[in-house]
């Protein structure tokens, strides 16, 4: 997670939401846990954390959520009609998921509730660049803020900036499961980039710059799209 200067990150909202529909798409520790937030408060949109909820349904006890942590402990991919069916179960206009396994499910899913997709946004960054950022990785379960402990830690070890509640390693987040995560996320998420490019909607970013950077480059991308929304 490269340092970010949140002092140089705007701070204005819009007056009025811009209804901005996106998917943020990178793998694992890319930086889209970070951008979400700030792109939510500047644009007024919902963030759906398709990760959240998945943890979520673990945190409950169920026995699903019992099949759930296996597979995401052993870096696989849950099933897509689980995902769409979770998303079809929170989403309403004006979202931002962190990722999404499928394609075809979420056009159809957006189709039937008039909500079209405005851009797709990957995270490109090189592998050797996620180890580090997601072994280091400490998240606020609540809030979904997240820290790290080298390149932006808490100023309280372990501890939220703002509530002080402990802050939590993801069971997930080691080198073993990151790998494992890299790879079918390269083999069945990334092909997306190439389905979405053909239909316009495709926008990359650098995600190894500072976090203020990436913030400013998917801003002015989301103004280009609501603009040209206008003009269609």
């Amino acid at each position: 997670m490269a340092p970010t200067d949140f002092k140089t990150l705007p701070k204005q909202r819009y007056e009025q939401p811009i209804g901005i529909n996106a998917i943020l798409l990178g793998p694992p520790g890319s930086g889209k846990g970070t951008q979400a937030p700030l792109l939510k408060e500047k644009f007024c949109v919902c963030h759906l954390s398709t990760g959240d909820m998945l943890r979520a349904e673990i945190s409950s006890g169920s026995k699903l959520g019992t099949e759930v942590k296996k597979i995401m402990d052993e870096g696989k991919l849950v099933s897509d009609d689980l995902v769409v069916n979770m998303i079809d179960k929170w989403i309403f206009i004006g979202w931002i998921p962190k990722n999404c396994c499928t394609s075809r499910e979420i056009d159809e899913l957006l189709e039937k509730r008039k909500t079209p997709l405005d851009a797709v946004i990957e995270f490109s960054i090189d592998d050797n660049l996620l180890v580090r950022r997601i072994t280091g990785r400490l998240i606020h379960q609540a809030s979904g803020r997240s820290y790290h402990e080298e390149f932006h830690p808490p100023k309280v070890a372990f501890k939220d900036d703002i509530t002080g509640e402990p802050l939590i390693r993801r069971s997930d987040d080691n080198a073993e499961a990151l790998k494992k995560r890299l790879e079918s996320y390269h083999r069945q998420t990334r092909p997306l980039a190439q389905y979405y490019a053909l239909r316009g909607l495709h926008f990359a970013v650098d995600a190894a710059q500072k976090a203020n950077n990436v913030f400013e480059k998917i801003d002015s991308i989301f103004m280009k799209q609501k603009e040209e929304r206008v003009k269609v």
